[in-house]
């Protein structure tokens, strides 16, 4: 039979041992417990009633003009340490462009007020910020878009507010400003009434020949907001070479809003006409060079053929009864002379002096 000092001595082996497994278990445990969360983790959301954690897409709000909305948000904060955020009202909240539509409000989101401007939120605790909007007395019914913006750190949340302002509303939509460029269609759309819209686009060219595009009513994944002006593109990839064509752009919206517009549009080939063009003006310059030394050289024929090289600029003849001659430098003059005249003479040079000329003239009257 095994002693009593032989059991106690196999228990406090297996306590040891067991003591050992599990020691670095407890560590590993304390390495892999998760990083507190911080204050990047807060979110904004419209609030719900009762403990319900199901979440409204946005706010929406309706009253007629003159009366003062209520509601609430919930800030919460699952981190460990407190969040201190600001809240203001915006028109608008855009996540793209970081939140800058909670600045400078000049609709609705003037009409809005936050309980307080700053909330602090301490760790794992949601708060309540309820808010008011104010509906002037004179406001236009129609719907108001409008945001609470709630920023904190390096985090910025919008939660969408939909406000009607009761009364009759008024549903107006226009498209404006239709250009084709290259194979893009350009067109701007213009909300003219008081509710939001969510326009619907038809497109049609009609060319020489026939129709070059079809589209039937499409819904637009863009919502134009009262007042507002879109500005928007529409893909034509197959437009033709060389064509004239006629683009008309049909929008339509819910409570018959619908506007149309028409653009004219000309297809040419320039690449081709343009190197023919060059072609053609390369040829004419060639045509025009090569008349120009035609006529330089036919100028040159001209003046190298005409005229004698000495230029005589005299001469006389005289009869067989004592005419005279003129000499071949252009300075000597005619004689004449009957039966017994007397011949001038000349000097060796070929000139004759000014005397025998008085006596030649003298001879001439005798």
């Amino acid at each position: 039979m095994p002693s009593p000092t032989g059991h106690a001595a196999r228990l406090a082996l297996a306590v040891l041992l067991c003591a050992l497994a599990m020691t670095p278990a407890a560590a590993g445990a304390v390495e892999r417990t998760p990083p507190h969360t911080g204050a990047a983790s807060w979110t904004a959301q419209p609030a719900v009633s009762g403990s319900g954690t199901g979440g409204r897409p946005y706010i929406y709000l309706e009253g007629p003009p003159g009366t003062v909305l209520q509601d609430r948000i919930f800030v919460t904060n699952p981190g460990r340490s407190p969040v201190t955020v600001r809240l203001s009202g915006a028109d608008r909240y855009d996540a793209k462009s970081g939140g800058s539509g909670g600045r400078g409000a000049t609709g609705a989101g003037r009409w809005l007020r936050t309980v307080a401007a700053e909330v602090t939120v301490p760790a794992r605790t949601r708060a309540d910020v309820p808010f008011t909007v104010t509906v002037p007395a004179g406001a236009t019914p129609g719907d108001r878009p409008a945001a609470i913006v709630v920023r904190g750190g390096d985090r910025t949340v919008g939660v969408p507010v939909r406000l009607r302002v009761g009364g009759p509303t008024l549903a107006a939509l226009t498209v404006e400003d239709v250009t084709v460029s290259g194979r893009v269609i350009h067109y701007t759309l213009v909300n003219r009434g008081n509710a939001v819209l969510a326009p619907r686009l038809a497109v049609r060219a009609d060319g020489v020949f026939g129709t070059l595009l079809r589209r039937g009513a499409r819904t637009l994944p863009v919502e134009l907001r009262p007042g507002q002006r879109l500005r928007l593109t529409e893909p034509w990839r197959d437009v033709p070479a060389l064509d004239s064509a006629t683009v008309r752009l049909r929008v339509t919206a819910e409570g018959g809003a619908h506007g149309e517009a028409t653009a004219r549009a000309v297809f040419v080939p320039w690449a081709p006409l343009t190197a023919g063009a060059l072609l053609v003006l390369a040829g004419a310059g060639a045509y025009a060079y090569r008349r120009r030394r035609a006529r330089r050289q036919e100028q040159r024929d001209t003046d190298a053929g005409g005229g004698s090289d000495d230029g005589s600029d005299g001469g006389g003849g005289g009869g067989s009864d004592g005419g005279g001659g003129g000499g071949s430098d252009g300075d000597g003059g005619g004689g004449g002379g009957g039966d017994g005249g007397e011949r001038p003479v000349r000097p060796p040079g070929g000139r004759q002096h000014s005397g025998s000329r008085h006596l030649a003239k003298a001879g001439a009257e005798s």
